[in-house]
């Protein structure tokens, strides 16, 4: 019999991302929700001055 413990799959970084995301909550989402405000932003931006 040996003392070796069973060996999981070490989490997916997708799984450990949402388990941060979940335990974080609200700092999650508002660097989510700057990020997307700022990418709509230069996009729009860059819309305007190549028109």
């Amino acid at each position: 019999m040996s003392d070796s413990p069973i060996k999981e799959p070490q989490p997916s970084y997708v799984k450990l991302a949402m388990r941060n995301m979940v335990r974080k909550g609200g700092t999650s989402l508002k660097h989510f929700a700057l990020t997307a405000v700022g990418l709509l932003t230069a996009l729009i931006g860059l819309a305007y001055l190549t028109r």
